[in-house]
């Protein structure tokens, strides 16, 4: 309840403030504007351009080295084995 009234209370000097201040206000939007488009100009060229190197990226190749079938089948063979191994360890306790 105590927020509702303190904000009732904000809303009205606030008119009235923009009531007695008018052109006060005006000066300082129009001088805010400008700082504002300014701000998210570079905002928006900065995150296009961050955008743009990541394309970039992605159309280079890969230079991540390929593993060759035999590898893979090889690591298999040698997990099969670790495991069955492990399996006869467990039986013989």
């Amino acid at each position: 309840m105590k927020t509702l009234i303190g904000g009732a209370v904000g809303a009205v000097l606030g008119i009235i403030g923009l009531v007695i201040w008018w052109k006060p206000f005006l000066q300082l939007l129009a001088g805010a504007i400008p700082v504002m488009l300014l701000l998210g100009g570079a905002l928006a060229i900065y995150l296009g351009f961050d955008e743009l190197k990541d394309t970039w990226k992605k159309d280079e190749p890969s230079t991540e080295p390929s593993v060759e079938t035999e590898e893979v089948e090889r690591y298999k063979k040698e997990i099969e084995d670790l495991k069955k191994e492990v399996e006869t360890l467990k039986t013989e306790k």
